[in-house]
C-alpha cells in the first residue's frame, strides 16, 4: 500500500523543510516508510510518497498535526492516474467567487431574501429544483440588459482558474463547466478561462426581462453526475481519470465519483462528505493535488 501526500500552504504560512522533516517523522513514528519527497513550490507544495500506511492512516494523522495551522492536505492512492483527463467542474463560488443568481437578485433589492434560500439550497437544505424555480420566479421583470451588466460589474474569477484549466488541457485533458446557474454566464465564464464545453440551466426572456421560469429540464446534482460519466464514456476513460470540483450539495454526487473529488471552499455538509477538501482561496491547489510542479503551472 503506497499513498502521497500532498501538503499545501496557505497564504499565512510557510512551508520549509523542518516542517517536512516533523511531517515525515510523524509518519515514520507511526509505521509509515517514506520513500521520497518532492518539492512541487518552494514553501508552498510538498508531495510525500509513502509506503505502509494506507490513504486513510496518513490522512487522520495529518488531520491531526496540522489541523492549527493554515494549511490544506490532500492524500490518495500513489498511483499513475494523479493527473486526470477530465475536469468537470462548477461555477458559482468555485470558478467565479459569486453566487451569479444572488447578484441578480441585488440588482432588484432582494439579496438577502434569494441568498438565504441560495445558501440553504447549497447546503442540501432544500430541493435544488424546487429552489432555483422559486428564486428565478422573485427575478421576474428585471430587464435582460441587467444580465450583460451583472457580469461586467459583479463577477470575480478565483485565483489560479485560468492556471488550471490552461494546464490540464495542455496536457491533455477535456475541461468541462457544469452549473445549475445560467447559461448566460457560464457561456461567458467557459470563454474567459478556456473551458471546452459548459452545460448549465437557460433564463425565459420575454419582452426584454426576465419571465420568472427557467426552461426545463433543470440541471441539478443528477444532470452533473450524468455529465460526469457522459464524458468519461465519450473520452473512453475510467471515472478515476476525473477530477470533480464545487462547493455545494448539488456538487456531491460528481464529487462522490471522481477519481479525485474535491470541495473548494465548500459548505459545511459538502466538506464532510467529500474525500477531499482545500480551503485555500487558490484553485492552483487542484493542480498540486495532481502532482504537478510550478514550473509545469501555464500562468
Amino acid at each position: 500500500m503506497k499513498s502521497v501526500a500532498t501538503i499545501i500552504a496557505g497564504p499565512k504560512f510557510n512551508l520549509n523543510q523542518l516542517e517536512a522533516d516533523q511531517i515525515i517523522d510523524a509518519m515514520q513514528h507511526n509505521g509509515g516508510i517514506v520513500e521520497n519527497i518532492q518539492w512541487l513550490s518552494p514553501n508552498r507544495a510538498l508531495d510525500i510518497h509513502c509506503a505502509v500506511l494506507d490513504v486513510e492512516e496518513v490522512r487522520e494523522l495529518l488531520s491531526a498535526l496540522l489541523q492549527p495551522v493554515d494549511v490544506d492536505f490532500v492524500v490518495q492512492e500513489d498511483s499513475t492516474t494523479r493527473r486526470k483527463k477530465l475536469l468537470i467542474s462548477d461555477m458559482d463560488s468555485t470558478i467565479i467567487e459569486q453566487e451569479c443568481i444572488d447578484e441578480l437578485a441585488d440588482m432588484l433589492g432582494i439579496k438577502p431574501q434569494i441568498s438565504a434560500i441560495t445558501e440553504k439550497a447549497m447546503n442540501g437544505e432544500l430541493d435544488f429544483k424546487a429552489a432555483l424555480r422559486e428564486r428565478v420566479g422573485l427575478l421576474a421583470g428585471l430587464p435582460e440588459t441587467d444580465l450583460q451588466k451583472a457580469y461586467d460589474t459583479r463577477i470575480t474569477y478565483s485565483k489560479g482558474a485560468r492556471e488550471l484549466v490552461a494546464t490540464m488541457k495542455a496536457n491533455g485533458a477535456k475541461c468541462v463547466l457544469v452549473s445549475g446557474g445560467f447559461t448566460f454566464f457560464t457561456s461567458r465564464v467557459r470563454e474567459h478561462v478556456g473551458f471546452d464545453v459548459d452545460e448549465a440551466n437557460i433564463l425565459e426572456i420575454a419582452n426584454g426581462k426576465l419571465s420568472g421560469k427557467v426552461r426545463e429540464p433543470i440541471l441539478d446534482a443528477t444532470s452533473k453526475l450524468n455529465a460526469l460519466k457522459f464524458y468519461c464514456d465519450e473520452l473512453g476513460i475510467y471515472q478515476s481519470m476525473a477530477l470533480a470540483v464545487g462547493d455545494g450539495a448539488n456538487d456531491l454526487p460528481m464529487i462522490k465519483a471522481a477519481g479525485t473529488g474535491i470541495a473548494y471552499h465548500a459548505k459545511e455538509k459538502v466538506k464532510r462528505e467529500a474525500e477531499h477538501k482545500i480551503d485555500i482561496p487558490n484553485l492552483r491547489s487542484l493542480l498540486y493535488a495532481q502532482g504537478y510542479k510550478d514550473s509545469e503551472i501555464i500562468d
